[in-house]
């Protein structure tokens, strides 16, 4: 029987021998534990979101946007609208003022060509006789160059009236496009 008892106990001595081992591996693999936790933790680089989400914040987000790019664009428009019509009305303005220079040497060449026929016919008169007919045609050489006047200034009003008008008609444009 002691020799029963003395496998058994060997047996035993084996068996807390394994158990030992056991321990001091579990015990090594555990002592790591907090550092694995890190290791092992999920970090999330990107967050998953459900569409319906996503559909939300995109709809949020635009019905925050819209107003603000309604407002620019329409000042952009008006902005533009103004220099358009600016734009217009230099170009009316260049247009008067062109008219206005070639028309001023052609009344200042018929004008002078007027006061030369005038005064070639009063020196002529004068030279020749003074009766009644030569001083008439000097009357009529004054008036016609009178008239010549006359007509460019009226010529001249025209223009800045049109001009006016042009201008009035736009601002009114204006005013009824900004309300």
């Amino acid at each position: 029987m002691a020799s029963s008892l003395a496998s058994s106990v060997t047996s035993l001595q084996s068996s807390l021998q394994l158990l030992d081992n056991s321990i001091s591996t579990l015990d090594s693999g555990v002592n790591d534990f907090p550092r694995l936790c890190k290791v092992l933790q999920t970090t999330r680089h990107f967050e998953l979101l459900p569409e319906p989400t996503l559909r939300e914040a995109q709809e949020s987000l635009l019905d925050e946007i819209t107003p603000s790019i309604a407002h620019l664009l329409s000042l952009s428009s008006n902005h533009v609208e103004r220099l358009a019509r600016r734009e217009q009305s230099l170009k009316a303005k260049c247009d008067l003022q062109e008219g206005r220079l070639s028309s001023n040497p052609e009344s200042r060449s018929s004008a002078s060509r007027a006061q030369g026929q005038g005064n070639a016919a009063l020196r002529g008169r004068l030279a020749g006789s003074s009766s009644a007919g030569s001083s008439s045609a000097a009357a009529k050489a004054l008036e016609l160059r009178r008239l010549v006047q006359k007509k460019e200034r009226l010529k001249y009003a025209v223009d800045r009236l049109e001009l006016q008008s042009t201008q009035r008609e736009r601002q009114l444009r204006k005013s009824m496009a900004a309300q």
